[in-house]
C-alpha cells in the first residue's frame, strides 16, 4: 500500500508543480492585459471594456491555484510557536490537526463556491460575456485541490512517511 501511496504523491507532485507554472502563467497574462490596457489608455486614448475584468478573472484564478499549491508545499500559515515549547513528539499531532483545519476550511470553500456558482449560472459579466459563475470557480477548484493535498500529507503522515518539517529543536542558528 505505502508504494501506491507514494506513487500517487509522485503523480500530485507533478500536478502540483503543473498548477504551479499554470498560476505563473496566469500572472504573466494579467500582467499583460495591464499592460496593454495602459497602452490602450494612455497612448492610443481608447481603452477595450473587457481589460479590466479579465485581469480580475485571472487575477482571482492565480491567486487561488497559488494558494493550493502553497498548501501542498506548506507554505501556508500556521501557528508553528507551540512548536517551539512543547516536545517534538507532539509535532505530528498539532500538524494533523492544522490539516484537519485547512481542510474544513477548503471543504467550504468547495461547498459554499459551489452555491455561489449555482446561484449566480443564469448571470454574465457583461465586458466578458461569461457567466458570472466563472468568478467563483477558482474558489472550487482551489478548495477541491487543497482538500486532496491534505488527504495526500495525512495519509502518507500515517503511513510513516516524513512529511513534516523539522523540529524547531532541531533548526540551528546561522
Amino acid at each position: 500500500m505505502k508504494v501506491w501511496l507514494l506513487s500517487i504523491s509522485r503523480v500530485l507532485a507533478r500536478l502540483s508543480l503543473f498548477i504551479m507554472w499554470l498560476a505563473g502563467l496566469g500572472l504573466v497574462a494579467m500582467t499583460s492585459i495591464v499592460a496593454y490596457q495602459v497602452y490602450m489608455r494612455f497612448i492610443v486614448n481608447s481603452s477595450p471594456a473587457w481589460t479590466e475584468a479579465g485581469a480580475i478573472m485571472i487575477m482571482s484564478w492565480f491567486i487561488f491555484l497559488g494558494a493550493a499549491v502553497g498548501v501542498r508545499e506548506k507554505f501556508h500559515m500556521g501557528f508553528d510557536v507551540l512548536l517551539y515549547v512543547l516536545p517534538d513528539s507532539a509535532l505530528p499531532w498539532l500538524r494533523s490537526i492544522s490539516d484537519i483545519f485547512i481542510f474544513i476550511f477548503a471543504a467550504g470553500m468547495v461547498v459554499y463556491g459551489s452555491e455561489l456558482a449555482i446561484r449566480f449560472w443564469s448571470t454574465t459579466i457583461p465586458v466578458l460575456g461569461l457567466p458570472t459563475s466563472f468568478t467563483y470557480f477558482p474558489i472550487i477548484v482551489s478548495g477541491a485541490l487543497m482538500c486532496l493535498f491534505i488527504i495526500e500529507r495525512m495519509a502518507l503522515r500515517l503511513a510513516g512517511e516524513p512529511v513534516d518539517a523539522a523540529s524547531p529543536s532541531e533548526i540551528t542558528e546561522v
